[in-house]
């Protein structure tokens, strides 16, 4: 079965950090981009992050430059989002998405096979 799993999502205080995991199983992620999407409540799914499928290109959404980064691991099949000075806004649920290509090009659902199941991000004092 193909499927991406995320973790590492929680409660935490503005300012405080998270790392979310999202590993895969049933297939490969070494050819494919990963993207991170959030969506908060009444609001659509947004793009956060992309990373290559060799990791050595990033793309971030302004609202999280500079304090979120992208990171993988190919040989545990396993991408991160490193989220730093976490802000209420940032509160949402988020999700891994591999892509069918290489490189980062947008955060156009449709460009996106598998995605994980989400997981809940809420910052809150």
């Amino acid at each position: 079965q193909l499927q991406l799993v995320e973790s590492g999502g929680g409660l935490v205080q503005p300012g405080g950090s998270l790392r979310l995991s999202c590993a895969a199983s049933g297939f490969t992620l070494y050819y494919r981009s990963i993207g991170w999407f959030r969506q908060a409540p009444g609001k659509e799914r947004e793009g956060v992050s992309c990373i290559s499928s060799s990791g050595g290109s990033t793309t971030y959404a302004d609202s999280v430059k500079g304090r979120f980064t992208s990171s993988r691991d190919n040989a545990k099949k396993t991408v991160y989002l490193q989220m730093n000075s976490l802000k209420p806004e940032d509160t949402a649920v988020y999700y891994c998405a591999a892509s069918r290509t290489y490189t980062c090009s947008g955060y156009a659902i449709q460009g996106y096979d598998y995605w994980g199941q989400g997981t809940q991000v809420t910052v809150s004092s």
